[in-house]
């Protein structure tokens, strides 16, 4: 943890200050640079599900998305972190059923729905993360390798993954943390500049080699024809970020309050972490920076209003205090 980090949001309740949010953040370009940054812009976190994009590369690189012919909903699905509704589990399930597996297979754990009582049901398909799995287990089958095997480190499932993660981000596997993601696959701890850099490069990924430029193309393209399966139908901010822009905001968040966004065509990749990894304030934050830099217009920003709303609300819905920036939050 980066103890030098700024504070970046504050909540008051009522007159007085109640909690504070420390963290940083950085907009890099594809080659690296750094554009501006908030805090320490190479401090190591664990990006979690924001590197889903990254971690989905050899799903097309190996060539098993094309074997078995999987379409766009099955790739949009692949960079999820999804709600666990009846869309997300339908591609899931069929994506499973074309490679000749079931979610007996899966390794995610079961998950209810998000916005479900306890009394959900929870399952492997309805975990936010399955889409995911289902792609590694594709990888796999594709390669010839035991599908029982494709969350181990040393499996040439993972090995690729996490080859694609280090690269796409400008380092070298071995500077890589690993550590167990909350759906078991491997996550890993990378400095926040070359998460930045890694989802500025799959936007706009003309830096990379032919066969990584085409699945970088494929998976955005994906994601914008199909939003709603890249978190859901209703309160996600992911989709409603690549809804309004019509995909040119690649959004993706990761637990613990990182969150990424990549920009087609403008050739900027953005990074956020919040220290303490409570995301309060994180929405807010993201939706300013973003339309500070210009990578969204007034009428875009007027779409996605109620993310950027400062007003905290009770139960009862009586107004009990705000969200603020903090002086120098945004540079």
């Amino acid at each position: 943890m980066e103890t030098s980090n700024p504070i970046l949001t504050r909540l008051w309740r009522g007159p007085a200050i109640e909690s504070v949010h420390r963290g940083a953040w950085v907009l890099c370009r594809a080659d690296g640079t750094t554009v501006r940054n908030v805090g320490a812009r190479d401090q190591l976190v664990f990006a979690r599900s924001s590197t889903k994009s990254f971690q989905a590369l050899p799903l097309i690189e190996t060539g098993a998305a094309d074997r078995f012919n999987l379409p766009s909903e099955a790739l949009a699905t692949a960079l999820a972190s999804h709600s666990g509704e009846p869309i997300h589990r339908d591609v899931v399930a069929a994506t499973l059923r074309t490679i000749g597996l079931s979610e007996d297979d899966l390794r995610c754990g079961p998950q209810r729905p998000f916005d479900s009582g306890l009394d959900a049901p929870a399952d492997r398909l309805t975990n936010n993360c399955s889409g995911k799995h289902a792609g590694f287990l594709a990888v796999a089958q594709h390669i010839g390798e035991d599908p029982a095997n494709y969350l181990e480190p040393t499996s040439e499932v993972q090995q690729l993954v996490k080859a694609a993660v280090a690269e796409t981000c400008g380092l070298d596997a071995k500077d890589l943390g690993v550590g167990v993601d909350g759906c078991s696959a491997p996550t890993f701890q990378l400095p926040l500049s070359g998460l930045a850099t890694g989802v500025a490069r799959i936007a706009n990924p003309q830096l990379l080699a032919a066969e990584r430029r085409d699945a970088a193309d494929r998976f955005t393209a994906a994601a914008a024809a199909h939003p709603e399966l890249v978190a859901g139908t209703h309160n996600r901010i992911c989709t409603d970020l690549i809804r309004v822009t019509d995909g040119r905001l690649f959004a993706k968040i990761g637990a613990e309050a990182v969150y990424v966004v990549g920009v087609r065509g403008a050739d900027m990749g953005l990074a956020i972490k919040i220290d303490d990894g409570n995301q309060r304030g994180l929405h807010r934050l993201l939706i300013e920076i973003l339309h500070q830099h210009d990578l969204i217009d007034d009428a875009e920003l007027a779409q996605l209003e109620a993310w950027a709303d400062p007003i905290r609300r009770n139960w009862d819905g009586l107004e009990i205090g705000r969200v603020e920036l903090a002086p120098g939050a945004l540079g």
